[in-house]
Order: structure tokens, then C-alpha cells, then sequence
């Protein structure tokens, strides 16, 4: 495969491309060791450097990393897509509590504008609810995620440990009125901060 970029950005679709998605037989599986060397390659080359990569390879050997939430896409047998969410903890006085940050995801340049990135989305938080968990957040474009229900996270009284636009700094909960009531700041291990 060649570049790949992030599946961000208006849906521009016209109505033939949305029907070729609904025929797409894309299936969405849980990362295998045999495909960690493809999904470096594909976040490497997606945000054009090696951060991604790196992060991801990071995180994997972390005692808090879930396989079960490290995801591809598949097309015809080959990897056109990948996310991954990530446990952290989100403290304010004393008091934490957990939450997964989304991120990073990619999808091939030949898939995008094709719902590739949607359905790793939509698989993805509804096996992070599935797992128990009750709420995520990201930091990413803020034309894309609020589609899926992310609003900004300062709505919750959450905040990042660094600086970002309010706008790209999303939350959301799985289970309603998870995080009414809870604020503070994310601690994101240091394989996150790293790669800001």
C-alpha cells in the first residue's frame, strides 16, 4: 500500500461513493501481533512522521494496554485502517477517575470518504462500552468527531494538561450522565505526552 492519510475532513461524499461503502465488505477485528509491523507502517505514514508509530508501540507494552481496543480495518485481507483507545485518569483534588482517550486512528487514502474511519469509531466505542467503560475522550479535529456525539470536553469540566483549542478537546459518555459531576485534568502516560 502506499500513503496513507487520516480519515478527517467534511463528508464529501456524493451518493454513488456512500452506496460503494454500503457494499464495502470492510470487516473491523481486534490488532494481531502479525499486524503490528502494518499498523506502525500505516500511522507512520499517515501523520507522516514516526510519533504515531512509536505511540503505539509504546503503549502496547504497557501494562494498561487493552488488545481488545486496538482495532483494524481489513479490505480484501490487508489492513486499511487502525484505532486505538486508551485507558487514563482524570484527576481533580485528590479524586480520579478513569476514561479512555481515543486515538490515534488512520485510514488509507484510497478508503477515505468512504465511512472506513466511522465504522472504526462507532466499533470502537461500542466495544469500549461493552468493556465497561463509561466515557472517552480525544484530541483531534473538531470538525470530525462531534458526529458520534463528542462534544467539548470543557462542557464537562475536563481539561488536558497541555495547551489545545477548546473546540478540539472532545469528550463523551458512554453512559449518560457519566460525567456529570466530575472534572479535572487527564493524565496521560508519558508515551502521549511524547508524541504532542
Amino acid at each position: 500500500m502506499d500513503v496513507l492519510w487520516t480519515d478527517h475532513g467534511e463528508d464529501r461524499r456524493s451518493a454513488g461513493e456512500m452506496r460503494m461503502t454500503m457494499k464495502m465488505p470492510i470487516s473491523i477485528r481486534q490488532e494481531s501481533p502479525r499486524g503490528h509491523s502494518a499498523i506502525k507502517a500505516i500511522n507512520d505514514l499517515a501523520f507522516k512522521q514516526v510519533n504515531e508509530g512509536l505511540l503505539i508501540e509504546k503503549l502496547r507494552g504497557t501494562p494498561d494496554f487493552i488488545p481488545g481496543l486496538s482495532l483494524v480495518a481489513e479490505f480484501e485481507q490487508g489492513v486499511i485502517g487502525h484505532i486505538l483507545f486508551y485507558p487514563v485518569k482524570i484527576a481533580d483534588h485528590g479524586k480520579k477517575f478513569i476514561t479512555l482517550a481515543l486515538g490515534p486512528m488512520c485510514v488509507h487514502p484510497d478508503h477515505q470518504r468512504k465511512g472506513v474511519g466511522t465504522k472504526l469509531v462507532h466499533e470502537g466505542l461500542k466495544r469500549a462500552k461493552g468493556l465497561g467503560y463509561r466515557s472517552v475522550i480525544v484530541v483531534e479535529h473538531p470538525e470530525y468527531y462531534p458526529r458520534f456525539g463528542f462534544k467539548e470536553a470543557s462542557r464537562f469540566e475536563i481539561r488536558a494538561p497541555f495547551e489545545v483549542p477548546d473546540n478540539a478537546f472532545c469528550a463523551i459518555e458512554l453512559v449518560r450522565g457519566e460525567l456529570k459531576n466530575k472534572s479535572g485534568v487527564v493524565e496521560y502516560p508519558q508515551p502521549y505526552l511524547d508524541a504532542v
